[in-house]
């Protein structure tokens, strides 16, 4: 269950971030609510197959079948685009390590489970990099989030179930700093890395520290 019953992110501004508990005014239509799936299922397509730069408003309307008017008016801009999959993305991946299926859900051995997170939240900041870096996410405050302090306490539980014993905040939070959108950017655009190559720099080092717990 998620702390307090509180709902994935949004993105809203620099340093502005809040939890998107607030029911809506009016329950949305059937067809606004499915053009938006429909929406929200081309960009991530567009965004596993080719990149996030491959994510324009209208290539989004061209891979769901609808006009570019509509992508306009469901989200305004391509940022209203980007963080509303932003905040989709991150309701999918805490419903996958909460109740989803192994190994990233329960039931996997601890160790493939935190490898399998660790993965997982690696592809989501490099699919949102650009927006997470714009909406604050290199921002200390931004690791008192509590999407990011649901993330951090499923990362202590997991090396808990490892063996490791004692506080634990200051090992969780050094395993997610390379996870984290202002590493990965340097990782990438400064050292050169593939997103690929720091999942797997990223698996040794957690496989190394659970060898000595």
């Amino acid at each position: 269950m998620l702390p307090d019953s509180r709902g994935p992110f949004e993105l809203r501004g620099p340093l502005e971030l809040h939890v998107a508990n607030t029911p809506a005014a009016s329950p949305e239509r059937a067809d606004a609510a499915r053009n938006r799936r429909l929406l929200l299922a081309a960009a991530k397509s567009l965004i596993d197959s080719h990149g996030a730069a491959a994510v324009t408003m209208e290539a989004v309307a061209r891979a769901a079948g609808v006009g570019k008017g509509t992508v306009f008016r469901r989200f305004g801009n391509r940022t209203g685009l980007m963080l509303a999959l932003l905040d989709h993305s991150e309701a999918d991946l805490q419903q996958a390590f909460l109740s989803g299926p192994e190994p990233l859900g329960p039931g996997a051995p601890p160790l493939e489970r935190l490898i399998a997170y660790g993965r997982a939240r690696l592809k989501m900041t490099v699919d949102h990099l650009d927006i997470l870096l714009e909406a604050g996410a290199d921002h200390p405050d931004y690791l008192a989030h509590p999407v990011m302090a649901m993330s951090t306490q499923h990362v202590r539980l997991l090396l808990t179930d490892l063996g490791f014993t004692g506080r634990l905040d200051v090992v969780a939070h050094a395993l997610q700093a390379p996870l984290n959108a202002l590493a990965v950017r340097h990782l990438i655009d400064m050292l050169g890395m593939t997103p690929a190559q720091i999942a797997d720099d990223w698996e040794t080092l957690v496989r190394r520290l659970v060898t000595h717990p």
